[in-house]
């Protein structure tokens, strides 16, 4: 299991992080060893389906001997009792989209680090009292960079992901770097529905190289 401030760092180090559910836990696995060869040291699978509890335990079981050096984090996190449940499965972060101090409570206990999503000033402040290191800004779309220049000085060293709506382009990109955030969270603009579906791993990886890339050039 991976501590707060080393998974902390693997985000802040990458600017990117990748984020999918998939039912099939072995095109789960191959999207994962992808994304490893493109250069992803840690990334993202979400709660949002009735197998992501067994693919997710299945993954961690799969990549903890060749990937030791990936750190497998949980999305959509709501509830007490899921983020026990896959705290137990051995999730190295916990990401949620809404603020709920009982989860992060119990995130921080484990030692780990409690990622939530905020839309507003108050959750914002609200994640700031439960101890948020990292804060994901969600739906990033209609958000915009703007809304991130407008906040950054009133939660002044506050570091922020935008999560939802990033776009695979250098205008994007580099327009949230830009505006202050650490690091953008990217799902289906990266890791699409036909990726997926067709099982298109060489591009997949391809994409990722690029992903990185835009990121690197944001960050100059």
């Amino acid at each position: 299991m991976q501590t707060k401030e080393n998974a902390l760092a693997a985000i802040l180090s990458q600017g990117l992080l990748p984020l999918f559910f998939y039912e099939d836990p072995e095109v789960s696995l191959q999207v994962i060893k992808a994304l490893y060869k493109a250069g992803i040291r840690t990334l993202e699978y979400t709660n949002r389906g009735t197998a992501a509890l067994e693919n997710f335990t299945y993954l961690k079981q799969e990549l903890s001997n060749q990937y030791a050096d990936l750190h497998l984090g949980i999305g959509t996190i709501k509830t007490t009792a899921e983020a026990e449940a896959f705290i137990k499965a051995g999730a190295d972060y916990i990401v949620c989209p809404v603020v709920n101090p009982a989860v992060a409570s119990i995130t921080h206990e484990a030692g780990l680090l409690w990622i939530p999503g905020c839309f507003t000033p108050t959750e914002i402040h609200v994640a700031q009292q439960a101890d948020a290191a990292l804060i994901k800004l969600f739906p990033a779309n209609i958000l915009g960079p703007s809304y991130v220049a407008s906040i950054r000085e009133l939660f002044a060293g506050q570091l922020f992901i935008p999560t939802g709506g990033v776009e695979m382009n250098q205008q994007n990109i580099s327009a949230w770097f830009k505006a202050g955030v650490c690091a953008v969270g990217m799902g289906s603009k990266l890791i699409s529905k036909d990726i997926l579906e067709q099982q298109q791993y060489q591009q997949l990886q391809e994409l990722t190289t690029q992903a990185l890339l835009l990121v690197k050039n944001s960050r100059k």
